[in-house]
């Protein structure tokens, strides 16, 4: 909206606003406003609220509204219409101009009454308002408050539209936005009510439509507490006298349909809660946000044409269980931080997740946060992408160009918490909502944030569906829900007596079992192809099991357990190792009570835990090559494969979310840095293998996919197994996490045909192009008919210091 142009009028066509003067407080009572002319001097500035748009002013104070009824002049008549007022009771009127009228829409617009239509407008601050028809335009009389009426001689309302004058402004045409009806409908109300409505997010938020050959913006919150809503926004300079909302019964749900509003429009709800507060919230369905530190919401419109149908259609053939999956994890706004936008990352991120053999991408949350330090962990906004990087197309952009590379996308979850933010969840309507009323329930003593009420339908509603949405809207290929273990314990980081039982007296968190299970029995109806993932540190019975057998029914579970043990052992001295040897088997006792994935997270490289690389004991020689160990021992281990940005080169600092990954230590000039080069080969390697081995991903999830050669060699730092592809082809890992060499370390062998076979390395993480000593099986070896490790066959082989070599048949 433009500063307003001096006298000497025109006419035009804008939203259907009240432009309020400089000297207008903003949420002056408008029945408080006098008649007299007002005190002249120079006039404070209008208000917004922090963090919203602001619109300029006009440039002059508002002249005197008309006098009240009684006062009036005579009115005007034009044609067959005659106008006389069509006043309403005074007590009726101020609850409309003080936002604590429910049913708005039952004053203002068109009704018939007797002796023709009465016409109810409010606008604040306006010098007149008249209404134009197709016989003319005659003039409404102001009664109080900014609320103009009038009575037309027609027993039918017929098409109008107003014509309104603001003080040295130029004449607004607009349309009446409180003559529609409401634009959700009744299944739409019972869905919501039952809450069953699994694609929320097209009833409530806001939405461009037309409605009446009217094009406009409809709007509509839940929020059933509230003793009245308004809406707000730069195009009523966040003044919401003129928009009162419509309650639409029991459902909780407020509404309104402003013509002429459209894409771009930032808003909030100006709630006035049961207590006489006055609240402005963002709206928890919006689909785009204002950049932070704004915190509006963003009118959207998605014109986005998807080219990714391939994909799509193969990822619902896709059995993942029996399917290969690496995944590389990121936080988008650090990966490359000169690359700024969902689309500039496009043009780099695909091309090297395919040059490194990723199936998978993992991005940290993208859902909108007012706080970067989170790393998007506290989301205020579950239904927006991150302004951040750009709109909600730029999003399905990446996506979509990802896609078309071959590369599936999973996105970080987080239905656990939200922050306690005024303007997001927090208390919505002045009660707790989305929160428990129950402190001891609502409080999440780790992070200073709120859990969600996961016992109220609504609530629930609300976070099924937004697991909807980012598949169904951002064709997204995965969730992976965050903190899940603190979703499902009452008592989770909770001391004696600041937790409260659930109803049979036990710990479990019944409510939040039963929204795990509705939320993956949904996704996995809905949308073909998806997989959903649980980090869960604890023994909950069933995570991955199907919910119709009583399990939580996630696709997989990251394997926390084998991610603590397993650094544990790596992080000993080789010389200690032999004590701790349990450690780095133990996985395997549990390996198939669940279907994991291995992660190596960001959780893992922050805070003091030190990157990857710098885990591993020793000289700068010995921790590259127990890294290099450790991510073959790690490929060839059951399971799916997680691995953080930074750690496929091995970055020797933690990650630092302001300077991202330490890429120049890739500088090929320099020959330190050659050694970094030589891990990301091996990743590179790593994966490829990985993609063209079935015996590694095929039988992931069952015990014949996994057989121990030896591992109990404690007193030698090794152990070796043999994992089967569905065929039963075979391929054998050995490690050596000593410093020493193995010259002529017998390995059993699977026996193949009932004869001798020659194996070859498939992979050995101490070749020199990985940085390594090259010392290698050079050429295939020959299994003798000796029986070994409890096998018909075996080999005598050269094991390098500190590495994971692959053997496969020739």
């Amino acid at each position: 909206m433009t500063p307003l142009d001096p006298p000497g009028r025109t006419t035009r066509t804008v939203p259907a606003t009240f432009l309020a003067g400089p000297d207008a407080p903003k949420r002056e009572p408008a029945a408080a406003r006098r008649a007299e002319p007002e005190p002249t001097g120079p006039a404070p500035a209008a208000t917004a609220p922090a963090g919203s748009a602001t619109v300029p002013p006009p440039a002059s104070a508002p002249a005197p509204l008309p006098a009240p009824v009684g006062d009036a002049a005579a009115p005007v008549t034009t044609g067959a219409l005659r106008l006389p007022e069509a006043p309403l009771p005074p007590g009726e009127v101020d609850r409309l101009v003080g936002g604590q009228h429910h049913d708005p829409h039952a004053l203002l617009g068109a009704h018939p009454v007797n002796g023709g239509t009465a016409i109810r407008v409010l606008r604040p601050f306006a010098d007149r308002v008249l209404v134009e028809t197709d016989q003319g335009s005659v003039e409404l009389t102001h009664q109080q408050g900014g609320l103009f009426t009038g009575l037309l001689a027609a027993p039918e309302a017929p098409d109008y539209r107003l014509l309104v004058d603001y003080p040295g402004a130029e004449q607004l045409r607009q349309h009446d936005g409180y003559r529609t009806p409401p634009t959700l409908g009744e299944l739409d109300l019972h869905l919501i009510s039952e809450g069953r409505h699994e694609q929320l997010w097209q009833a409530l938020g806001s939405h461009v439509r037309t409605v009446g050959g009217v094009t406009g913006t409809a709007f509509a919150v839940w929020a059933p507490n509230a003793a009245g809503v308004r809406l707000i926004g730069d195009f009523n300079h966040w003044n919401g006298t003129g928009h009162p909302m419509r309650s639409l019964g029991s459902s909780g749900i407020w509404e309104l349909f402003v013509p002429d509003i459209g894409e771009g429009a930032h808003y909030k709800y100006e709630i006035r809660t049961r207590h006489g507060r006055v609240l402005d919230k963002a709206d928890p369905l919006a689909r785009a946000a204002q950049l932070p530190p704004g915190t509006a919401s963003v009118v959207t419109s998605s014109s986005y044409r998807w080219q990714d149908g391939e994909w799509m259609a193969r990822r619902a053939r896709t059995a993942h269980h029996r399917a290969p999956m690496s995944v590389y994890e990121l936080h988008l706004a650090s990966w490359r931080p000169d690359l700024t936008t969902y689309r500039a990352i496009a043009t780099e991120l695909p091309a090297y997740l395919k040059e490194l053999n990723f199936t998978h991408v993992e991005f940290m949350p993208v859902m909108e946060h007012p706080f970067g330090g989170s790393w998007g962990y506290q989301v205020s906004g579950y239904y927006a992408p991150t302004s951040r990087l750009g709109g909600p197309d730029d999003f399905r952009f990446l996506v979509d160009t990802l896609h078309q590379h071959g590369i599936g996308v999973i996105v970080d979850w987080v239905p656990a918490h939200f922050p306690k933010d005024d303007f997001a969840l927090a208390r919505f309507d002045g009660e707790p909502l989305y929160e428990p009323a129950d402190p001891l329930r609502a409080e999440h003593p780790d992070w200073g944030t709120l859990e969600f009420d996961y016992g109220r339908v609504e609530v629930r509603n609300f976070l099924v569906a937004n697991a909807v949405y980012w598949c169904e809207e951002f064709h997204v290929d995965g969730l992976r829900v965050d903190a899940v273990a603190s979703m499902l314990y009452l008592d989770y980081s909770r001391e004696g007596g600041a937790w409260t039982p659930n109803q049979y007296g036990g710990r479990e968190n019944l409510d939040a079992a039963a929204f795990l299970q509705e939320m993956n029995a949904t996704v996995y109806r809905r949308c073909p192809g998806v997989i959903t993932v649980a980090e869960e540190s604890t023994a909950w019975d069933g995570v991955t099991r199907p919910t119709d057998r009583g399990g939580l029914g996630f696709g997989l579970k990251w394997n926390m357990g084998w991610m603590h043990d397993s650094l544990v052992y790596m992080g000993k001295d080789p010389v200690h190792r032999r004590f701790h040897h349990n450690e780095i088997t133990f996985s395997m006792v549990y390996a198939w009570s669940e279907n994991y994935i291995l992660p190596i997270s960001h959780d893992e490289v922050v805070h003091g835990k030190q990157a990857l690389v710098s885990k591993m004991p020793g000289d700068w020689w010995q921790q590259r090559a127990n890294h290099r160990a450790y991510l073959g021992f790690m490929w060839a281990h059951p399971g799916k494969q997680l691995l953080f940005m930074g750690q496929e080169f091995a970055q020797g600092s933690e990650w630092d979310h302001e300077q991202g990954p330490q890429w120049w230590v890739l500088d090929e000039q320099w020959p330190a840095h050659r050694e970094h080069l030589g891990v990301r080969r091996l990743v590179r390697d790593l994966n490829g293998r990985y993609l063209d081995t079935p015996a590694l991903w095929e039988q992931d999830s069952v015990p014949a996919g996994f057989s121990w050669l030896d591992g109990g060699a404690a007193e030698d730092n090794l152990l070796s197994f043999v994992r089967y592809a569905a065929d039963g082809t075979p391929l054998v890992a050995v490690c050596n996490f000593s410093p020493v060499v193995r010259h002529g370390r017998r390995v059993g062998l699977p026996a193949l045909n009932g004869r001798d076979q020659l194996w070859e390395e498939a992979l050995n993480t101490d070749a020199a192009a990985y940085g390594g000593g090259g010392i290698a099986n050079s050429h295939p070896v020959k299994s003798e008919a000796v029986e070994w490790d409890g096998q018909p066959r075996s080999a005598e082989l050269v094991l390098p210091p500190l590495s994971t070599v692959w053997l496969r048949p020739v």
